[in-house]
């Protein structure tokens, strides 16, 4: 995979960057509050709830989708988003690991 050279890492730790990199951008950060607040809904209503373009919203939400941490569904002529549970309980498990490791070693760090 060119520079990256991602293979040289676990399948976890690639996995976690990927919803990092997809959250990675305010725009992105705000539909995921959105859909967390609505629970579902589709584009529009999200493009009626940012500042940006329709066009500039599709790309977020495809860089969401394609990273795990929404979903869509075709209902007619519109997709319907709302959030993947699990990409969410994957960045919950490894913060919370992280935390709960930092805790334990709180008297040895500098």
């Amino acid at each position: 995979m060119g520079a990256t050279k991602t293979e040289h890492f676990t399948d976890k730790q690639n996995a976690i960057a990927t919803l990092a990199k997809a959250l990675g951008h305010p725009a992105r950060v705000a539909i995921i509050d959105y859909l967390l607040k609505v629970d579902a809904c589709i584009c529009s209503d999200i493009v009626n709830e940012l500042p940006l373009a329709q066009p500039t919203v599709s790309q977020h939400l495809k860089e969401l989708k394609n990273a795990g941490l929404i979903k869509g569904d075709i209902e007619g002529n519109t997709i319907c988003y709302c959030i993947d549970e699990k990409a969410l309980d994957k960045l919950q498990s490894y913060f919370a690991n992280i935390s709960t490791k930092l805790e334990k070693n709180k008297k040895d760090c500098c």
